[in-house]
């Protein structure tokens, strides 16, 4: 787990200093302690953590929950009592692993996934726009004024923070230099991370720079909460009131966070696992189970609901992030910071983490995406671009929901206009090798099935992949076998691929052997 100590380290940090104004943000939108959403974060760290098998994956408290948590406290009437449904989610989570649910994941197509990528990136850049401003959440409605537009926007510039809008610029400034030139220029570089150079940065400049126009104001700094003592500590801890097991709406509440928490983590794994350099395969089932067991620790001492999460886990990925060594140091980060140093904490400008998330929201969602996703054509951009559409103006499940009808819509016009059948097989034939044979259409419903047979294959095995029957053959299925070809590398394993134009072995790029070699 060590092996990668230098990578995972420095990105735990970056992971910690997203997570933090995340975990106190989720818990305010939610109605619930600001202390539930840093315990969320914590047991999402460790507990999770440890037993997930995702190697960059990061659990915490979800937006996704948000409104969800809001409702269900408001209806129980008691937080301690909403706590009682996350234990009993938790442990619906658990069953649903054993009982193999964890496949659902895969019956989700790449353009959806991607659209789900890039719509929480536009989402995490928009709600970033109050901090960089430093308006401190004000509702400014521009225009509602009665003296006009102009006049709005005027008032609207009279509330504007210049020490934020300035402390902003520079963050954006030092995170840009960092990652795109000064890390090729020394070592001391690439061992501490530009996003701890710029908190530091936003420290000082809160701590130098005296209070007024070009000063950041109290309202503008993260606020964790500051005990005073060792049983004040203990006591932000909230127990579930298990009296209330008998009642029915609890049930309804735990059913509730149990299937959106799982199919929130589900879409995770499979979205991080698309970006994740080494095309590593996340156990989904081993996944459930980690998020029900850490729903469980964190409703039994008082906090939010948790899910692996897309924000932190790009984050860590795109922070160098090696093995879940980075995941679980962030949760320690988190348990040492609201001990140690509440204080300094609340010395950290909002601007500043708001630079950071500006910078995951656009690699989240680059203009090149949505280039790539339109050469592609019609069948992946428009349930690309619903979905992006739908979790920007709606929210997230609502997004991925049009996603999919759009996708499922795709897939049966296709299937209207040309006769198919799916079918797929894989036998072993002499001489230990083996054989797999795609069918005559092959879409992203037979993802699940093809990542089983491919994962299942040993090391040093001779697989024949015989596409020379195959018209119809979904971008999905592409990425799975390239994905797939960096795996082979590392198994030693020998890909035959037979088509109508030949057999050629051991191909660098299906994508490139069918015309479509377009960068991810």
């Amino acid at each position: 787990m060590f092996k990668h100590f230098n990578k995972d380290f420095p990105a735990s940090i970056v992971v910690f200093f997203v997570a933090l104004p995340l975990c106190l943000g989720i818990a305010l939108a939610s109605g619930a302690p600001l202390f539930s959403g840093l315990i969320a974060g914590m047991v999402g760290g460790i507990v999770v953590g440890a037993l997930s098998g995702a190697q960059l994956g990061v659990s915490g408290p979800a937006a996704g929950l948000a409104v969800i948590v809001l409702s269900a406290i408001e209806s129980l009437g008691a937080f301690e009592s909403f706590l009682l449904a996350v234990v009993i989610a938790g442990a619906f989570q658990i069953i649903l692993g054993v009982l193999k649910a964890g496949i659902i994941g895969y019956y989700f197509p790449s353009s959806v996934i991607k659209g789900m990528l890039a719509g929480i990136g536009i989402t995490i850049a928009i709600s970033q726009i109050p901090n960089v401003f430093g308006l401190n959440g004000e509702n400014i409605e521009f225009f509602n004024y009665g003296d006009g537009i102009m006049a709005a926007f005027g008032q609207f510039a009279q509330m504007i923070s210049p020490g934020a809008v300035i402390l902003t610029l520079v963050a954006l400034t030092l995170l840009l230099s960092w990652e795109k030139i000064l890390v090729h220029k020394h070592k001391i570089f690439k061992l501490v991370p530009g996003s701890l150079v710029a908190v530091a940065f936003g420290v000082l400049y809160y701590l130098l720079v005296p209070a007024g126009a070009f000063g950041i104001g109290d309202n503008q700094l993260v606020a964790v909460p500051v005990p005073d003592d060792v049983p004040s500590f203990f006591a932000q801890f909230t127990l579930p009131d298990f009296t209330q097991i008998g009642n029915s709406e609890i049930w309804i509440v735990a059913i509730t966070i149990a299937i959106v928490a799982s199919l929130e983590t589900l879409l995770s794994v499979e979205a991080i696992d698309k970006i994740d350099p080494e095309k590593r395969t996340t156990p989904t089932n081993r996944e459930l189970f980690a998020q029900g067991t850490g729903n469980m620790v964190s409703g039994l001492i008082g906090g939010l609901p948790v899910t692996q999460v897309i924000v932190r886990s790009s984050a860590n990925t795109q922070s160098g992030g090696k093995t879940k060594l980075s995941t679980i140091m962030h949760g320690f980060l988190i348990l040492g910071s609201i001990i140690a140093i509440p204080t300094l904490l609340n010395m950290i400008p909002l601007a500043v983490l708001a630079a950071v998330l500006l910078i995951v929201g656009y690699k989240l969602a680059k203009p090149a995406l949505f280039k790539q996703m339109y050469t592609l054509g019609k069948s992946q951009f428009l349930p690309f671009v619903i979905t992006v559409a739908g979790v920007v103006f709606t929210d997230l499940l609502m997004g991925i929901g049009l996603g999919l009808l759009v996708g499922i819509s795709v897939i049966l016009i296709n299937s209207y206009k040309n006769s198919h059948f799916l079918h797929k097989e894989g036998y072993d034939i002499p001489d230990g090798q083996y054989q797999i044979t795609l069918a005559e259409e092959v879409t992203f419903l037979n993802k699940g099935a093809i990542i089983r047979e491919l994962n299942a294959l040993p090391e040093g095995a001779t697989v024949r992949l015989d596409i020379s029957k195959t018209r119809v053959l979904d971008y999905d299925i592409l990425e799975i076998l390239d994905e797939f070809a960096i795996k082979a590398k590392r198994k030693n394993i020998t890909i035959k691929l037979i088509s109508d134009r030949g057999t050629v072995e051991n191909p660098d790029s299906y994508r490139k052997f069918f015309g479509l070699d377009m960068p991810v």
